[in-house]
């Protein structure tokens, strides 16, 4: 049986999803319906993927008997809105990163999840990639020795891009494209909790983070550093250098198609699209749609490569990263 997907959201990154979902045998995955705000937008996107059902509210969505899944591509200010209205009625969630917008809606996501007994995971799509299992492959039989220091740097001229910086959006370097520098700290030293987190930084008149490094402590004197930009073009690629060895991951180190273990470069394709995308290397979404099917054909509720508890911490570190800047968002207000 073909695991059967709502998106919910018409915008940019659902189309790229739904475009990557295609790359997967039809036998395993289809879309059975999309939900916007406004109908047409809906029935647009139907009209585009060949998707059969298109509803003008999330509520249809939610209801609609035939959705094993639903792909949260709304923007992280609606998260927790919206993604509760999908796990309170009962369905699986997929949800796009930043997962919410802070570590409480994080928690309320998560206990809701436990509560109606549904899968929930943050759509952290860098994990799945081949060359991501690899790394952790090659971490996890010590080829490496112990990892000593781990960097990662995501940066990208995009101050014209409302999202990027309007607070209101959910706008800033962390929130947007640092996540990606420090989940792959995580990754790489395991979920382990640092011990320190120091951040640096500095905002825009909005009141969002322009650019921001985050250093990261683990026990046994080992060190991650992330550094993100909303204003500058940086290299965006990342490095792991243990006692025996090094990785480094060249651009883009978020969505990866290559390694260099040692000097000796790998690469791992990626099929092509059947739709021009809107983001680079989209079909490597296809990874993190066929993770949530085999979890749920073996009955998990969350998946052990990007857990709950891997989300939580992930946000708790942004969390004081932010605190520390100066970044507030409203729904940090209590």
């Amino acid at each position: 049986m073909a695991t059967r997907w709502g998106i919910c959201g018409a915008g940019k990154i659902s189309h790229d999803f739904s475009v990557a979902l295609k790359t997967l045998p039809a036998g395993n995955h289809k879309i059975v319906a999309v939900a916007a705000r406004i109908l047409q937008n809906a029935e647009e996107f139907a009209k585009k993927h060949n998707i059969p059902k298109a509803y003008g509210s999330y509520e249809e969505l939610a209801k609609d008997p035939e959705i094993d899944v639903v792909y949260l591509g709304v923007l992280h200010t609606q998260h927790l809105r919206v993604g509760l209205l999908f796990l309170r009625a009962g369905r699986n969630v997929l949800c796009e990163k930043p997962f919410a917008m802070n570590s409480r809606e994080v928690k309320q996501l998560i206990d809701s999840a436990r509560e109606n007994n549904v899968f929930l995971m943050e759509a952290m799509w860098t994990r799945f990639f081949p060359a991501s299992r690899e790394i952790s492959r090659i971490l996890s039989q010590g080829e490496l020795g112990e990892v000593k220091v781990a960097r990662a740097e995501f940066g990208v001229p995009s101050m014209h891009v409302p999202r990027s910086v309007e607070k209101e959006l959910g706008g800033g370097a962390l929130m947007n494209i640092g996540v990606y520098c420090v989940q792959f700290a995580l990754m790489v030293f395991d979920g382990e909790r640092p011990e320190t987190i120091q951040a640096s930084g500095f905002c825009l008149d909005s009141g969002v983070d322009e650019a921001m490094v985050v250093t990261l402590t683990f026990s046994r004197n080992r060190i991650a550093v992330c550094i993100c930009s909303v204003a500058a073009q940086l290299p965006n690629e990342a490095v792991i250098v243990g006692t025996k060895g090094s990785i480094k991951i060249p651009a883009n180190m978020w969505c990866p198609t290559a390694l260099v273990v040692n000097g000796k470069e790998e690469e791992y394709p990626l099929p092509q699209p059947s739709l021009p995308l809107n983001f680079v290397n989209s079909t490597g979404l296809r990874y993190e749609a066929e993770e949530v099917r085999q979890c749920l054909l073996k009955g998990l509720k969350e998946s052990s490569r990007m857990s709950l508890s891997d989300s939580a911490l992930l946000m708790e570190i942004m969390d004081e990263a932010r605190r520390q800047v100066g970044v507030l968002y409203s729904q940090d207000i209590q």
